[in-house]
């Protein structure tokens, strides 16, 4: 299994819920694991159940009904969902009327093999199906089984306005897209998430605007792959084809929204992920570049530097075409940060191969990154027709040398950051002492400074650099 380093503050794997509990009613313990789109997904899922009479709780021992939002992108994080299940059902012996339920995109990969194996569900919920959660919570009291895992063509939730939960009540998630088209053999995801459609521009403006208004100060446009966003007034990619050329020309890209969204909302900041380098458009960095409320950063995943292993993995774009994509962002947007996704020992990776993720790393030295040993996922191209043919030891090997790597590049950037001042957004405490504040720059890099006593959660302040870590900036607010 995969041996993971995560340098930044990624959510994997963590647990999250939200106590806005009410002293009667229905109680919903929530927890999501894995991706952005998982926690947003459970925003979607809070504000469904809302209306069926649910609050959410922190404490799992007041719950009448517990869900888990799933990530099967790893094996590891399935490891923790069987884990986590075992313990609920624990408490499920001393409250047997307690209903257990699994989301997401394990519950679409297992289906109703969740019941059959596990026997410690009630509920197998995936991510197109979630609007069906109060039938299936009835179909439950009737005593028979509850499993939509059907896949949407057209569902994004977007009539939908999310509970928040758990957040800082200054930076929130906008989805933008659901699913994706693109088949990269190593990957789930088109499986449990289904085909990629775009939601239509005006409800994600009105979400934008409505976040506003209630104080968020930040929002992340979310997406499998935000680049391919496209919508005519139908949400399909595939239907851009078929289209006028009317409609064409009308048609909202991505860059053409999130100038929308820029404009619309002036004094928010404006963040997006994930991209994938072969839908990025150069239409995108000069938008970036044009506008000073989108923040100068990337998550710009490569999964290798060795077109020959970008080819097995059926990625649609080369190394050299990567290395200019990299070059026009820094010539663009010279000033933007740089994140990247890394997979090692993927099949048949040879020394060589890894020698080239290595050097491009060395071209591009990132900001910071995620990087993980290939695990072979059932049900992907390459579990079903390659080799998982790189042992354990060599795996680890060359995942630490990237990590090495990273780090030292990371801890090169902060060190560019010194002795400068910095625009910052106020999320909370630092996570070490309540006398120090954290935010984020607009490259979204970590800092910390002391409190003034004159600022406030959701304030823009200026901090100047005195210090840092390899992940975090510390300094002092300029009065």
């Amino acid at each position: 299994m995969f041996e993971e380093k995560v340098i930044d503050e990624k959510r994997q794997g963590e647990v999250y819920s939200n106590n806005q509990s009410k002293d009667d009613g229905k109680k919903l313990f929530l927890e999501s694991y894995g991706c952005q789109m998982n926690f947003s997904d459970s925003e979607i899922v809070a504000s469904i159940l809302d209306k069926e009479g649910y609050s959410t709780t922190t404490f799992v021992e007041k719950a009448d009904l517990i869900l888990l939002n799933t990530c099967s992108i790893r094996e590891k994080a399935e490891q923790t969902i069987r884990k986590r299940l075992r313990q609920f059902n624990a408490i499920k012996k001393n409250n047997p009327k307690l209903l257990i339920g699994v989301l997401g995109c394990m519950a679409e990969r297992l289906k109703d093999k969740f019941l059959e194996e596990e026997h410690i569900v009630d509920l197998v919920v995936g991510p197109d199906a979630y609007r069906d959660l109060p039938n299936l919570l009835e179909e439950l009291e009737d005593g028979h089984s509850a499993v939509n895992v059907l896949l949407s063509k057209d569902e994004t939730y977007a009539d939908l306005s999310p509970v928040r939960l758990g957040g800082n009540g200054v930076t929130a998630f906008v989805s933008i897209t659901r699913g994706c088209d693109n088949m990269c053999t190593f990957c789930v995801v088109p499986f449990t998430r289904g085909r990629e459609r775009s939601r239509d521009p005006h409800s994600i403006i009105n979400e934008c605007k409505e976040l506003w208004d209630n104080g968020y100060k930040e929002v992340t446009l979310l997406g499998q792959n935000v680049d391919s966003y496209l919508w005519y007034g139908g949400g399909l990619k595939k239907d851009f084809k078929k289209a006028s050329e009317i409609q064409k020309a009308t048609a909202v890209t991505f860059a053409n929204l999130l100038e929308m969204v820029a404009l619309a909302v002036p004094n928010m900041r404006i963040r997006f992920s994930t991209s994938n380098p072969q839908d990025m458009t150069r239409d995108v960095l000069y938008v970036m570049a044009k506008h000073d409320n989108i923040c100068k950063y990337i998550h710009l995943p490569v999964q290798s530097g060795s077109t020959s292993v970008l080819k097995r993995m059926n990625r649609q774009h080369t190394r050299e075409e990567y290395i200019q994509l990299i070059d026009d962002i820094k010539r663009i947007v010279p000033e933007c940060a740089l994140s990247h996704d890394m997979i090692t020992g993927f099949c048949d990776e040879t020394e060589e191969e890894h020698k080239d993720t290595l050097s491009l790393m060395e071209y591009v030295k990132y900001d910071f990154g995620y990087m993980f040993a290939y695990s072979d996922r059932p049900g992907t191209p390459a579990h079903k027709k390659m080799d998982d043919n790189i042992p354990l030891e060599i795996k680890k090997r060359r995942l630490s040398e990237i990590i090495a790597l990273q780090q030292k590049h990371s801890r090169e950037r902060m060190d560019s950051y010194l002795n400068k001042t910095h625009e910052v957004l106020i999320e909370g405490d630092s996570k070490k002492s309540d006398k120090d504040w954290y935010g984020r720059t607009t490259q979204n890099t970590v800092i910390v400074f002391p409190k003034t006593g004159n600022e406030k959660v959701g304030d823009f302040v200026n901090v100047h650099v005195t210090d840092c870590t390899s992940a975090t900036l510390l300094g002092n607010k300029v009065q």
